[in-house]
């Protein structure tokens, strides 16, 4: 189920791609949250210093794919080509966090649909101005806790080739990969569309 919770969580989850590539073959076959950290440790795949940290990092991983509620987008965050499962990642983030959800429809969407790709520091401030002024919970943030969740959500766009860099003003206008179109729709998600550039 979406998550319409905001989470500060993304100052140590990061966007996992690597990872969440390793999980989802544990959660396919069945295997437990335990099972499947012991194993990512013992082979030591996510390459962490600790077995708390990957422990953390796949409970990370399965609560992104118990959020996508979509056999067909977990098999292919497996096995599809990266740029369609780096997609499919930041998809599964949005449902995963409310914060990441409204960043990418309310900003970056907007962006789009605006054909405004210019997307600069005062673009998010403003959009993180407006989130402190509607939830007491963002308000008590830290500037270094906001400072990190920026850092997350400009690199999350990296990621999928929407900026070039961190420190890029210009927005590529994407192309949505079919494979998560058709999954964003049966999840009745098609407002989100947006923030990957598609308004269809």
């Amino acid at each position: 189920m979406r998550n319409r919770v905001y989470s500060g969580a993304l100052t140590a989850e990061q966007f996992l791609f690597y990872e969440i590539r390793i999980a989802v073959g544990y959660y396919m076959n069945g295997d437990s949250l335990q099972q499947a950290a012991e194993q990512i440790a013992e082979g030591n795949l996510f390459q962490y210093p600790t077995l708390r940290e990957v422990k953390r990092m796949t409970k990370a991983c399965y609560r992104r794919l118990d959020a996508l509620e979509d056999q067909e987008l977990v098999s292919e965050l497996r096995s599809a080509p990266a740029d369609i499962a780096r997609q499919i990642n930041l998809y599964a983030m949005m449902r995963d966090n409310l914060l990441v959800w409204e960043f990418m429809v309310q900003l970056i969407g907007e962006k789009y649909r605006m054909q405004d790709f210019h997307l600069d520091r005062k673009d998010i401030n403003g959009f993180f101005s407006r989130l402190q002024a509607q939830s007491d919970q963002i308000a008590g943030w830290s500037d270094s806790t906001i400072d990190k969740i920026r850092g997350v959500l400009l690199r999350s766009l990296v990621e999928t080739e929407q900026l070039d860099s961190t420190r890029s003003t210009s927005l590529h206008p994407i192309l949505i990969s079919e494979e998560l179109k058709t999954g964003m729709m049966r999840n009745g998600d098609r407002e989100a569309l947006v923030a990957f550039n598609c308004f269809g």
